[in-house]
């Protein structure tokens, strides 16, 4: 059994920077009795990665291996092709499944560290799909509509329901119990099919995974209805407004050049004094000071107060909502910081740029 601070010390680094944990008890319990408990995040493998993916995923993820989890990043290339990701071709959804593994892999996530495995290495079993019938048996047809935001889908979309969509909750599931982890983690917007899946537990006696939901970061647009996505409308508009791949001009991809980035930035939506919905404050959050407190340097002319020197997000965000700290001197200690942070994907991609550009082309639709 694992030591009571030791425990604690895990605990934080799990908890620390998520919207929730579900439940805090279970996970305390899980790590006083597993000293390397199973845990697994999926991805599609649909398109380029940016900081969402990247850094707010990695960084996650990072914590949970420190916290001592044996950790899979799953490689979701049927739930890809089911959602008509990369024109439903399995060959680009399997070369963007390379290129994740080589952008989580720049973070320190290497294989060996961290265990990569593909949706297709499950599916050619029979127990996958008795699975997954059990858990259909269990579960309404009118929840299963309701989880397909899961895949980025509306609530009301006014359009024709696919009926491979509605397998795609129901798989989601049935890959957590395959792969027999204890703690299920995601972005907020995977909720859903989480519950589903202990719901699921609870009534054929699975084992119940513990589950880790992080933050979306915004695109650099800032709030934006797109739709709805869920009951909830906090939960909706931060669905709605999250970083998207697909568009270009209000995401930061984690190659993109430090030109790229401090013209990104420059033109973000970063409206005075207020730090919620703010990319460039969440970017600061979720990103700069998520590993933990650090120095961010802000330089500033003298006229204006001169430099300033944070030591951590709290007190980034008192003064900025004080009105001490203009936009624009925001925004340029946030590029400079970003830079610093992707060094790492620069130094890994280098001498790999056709990756990069084939992901290019395919994101494009070439």
């Amino acid at each position: 059994m694992v030591e009571a601070l030791e425990v604690e010390d895990r605990f934080r680094l799990v908890e620390r920077n998520t919207e929730e944990v579900i439940t805090p008890e279970e996970l305390r319990s899980l790590l006083e009795a597993e000293g390397r408990p199973k845990a697994y995040w999926g991805f599609e493998p649909s398109g380029m990665m940016h900081l969402g993916t990247g850094l707010v995923c990695g960084f996650k993820i990072l914590d949970l291996v420190e916290a001592g989890f044996d950790f899979t990043i799953f490689l979701a290339d049927w739930h890809a092709w089911i959602n008509g990701k990369l024109g439903g071709s399995m060959e680009n959804i399997r070369f963007c499944g390379e290129y994740l593994r080589e952008g989580f892999s720049a973070l320190g996530l290497t294989p060996g560290r961290v265990k990569y495995r593909w949706a297709s290495e499950l599916v050619d079993q029979a127990e996958y799909w008795e699975t997954f019938l059990r858990i259909s048996k269990n579960v309404s047809l009118s929840r299963v509509t309701r989880a397909l935001p899961i895949m980025g889908r509306q609530l009301s979309s006014g359009s024709e329901v696919e009926f491979a969509w509605l397998v795609y909750p129901g798989m989601q599931a049935t890959d957590i119990f395959m792969l027999g982890v204890d703690c299920a983690c995601a972005g907020i917007d995977q909720r859903k099919a989480h519950m589903l899946a202990r719901d699921a537990a609870e009534k054929l006696s699975l084992k119940k995974p513990v589950c880790v939901h992080t933050h979306l970061l915004p695109g650099l647009s800032g709030p934006t209805e797109r739709g709805v996505y869920d009951e909830d409308e906090r939960l909706s508009l931060q669905i709605s407004s999250k970083m998207s791949k697909s568009l270009p001009k209000t995401c930061i991809y984690i190659h993109d050049s430090p030109d790229e980035v401090r013209e990104k930035i420059k033109a973000a939506y970063c409206p005075p004094k207020v730090a919620e919905g703010n990319p460039v404050m969440e970017i600061a959050r979720y990103v700069i000071f998520a590993r933990g407190d650090r120095t961010l340097e802000i330089p500033r002319a003298e006229k204006y107060g001169g430099p300033l020197e944070v030591s951590s997000y709290r007190e980034l965000e008192s003064l900025y909502a004080s009105g001490s700290l203009h936009p624009l001197d925001l925004k340029n200690a946030v590029a400079e910081a970003l830079i610093e942070t992707l060094e790492p994907f620069y130094r890994h991609f280098k001498g790999k740029e056709e990756i990069v550009e084939k992901m290019r082309k395919l994101e494009a639709g070439g």
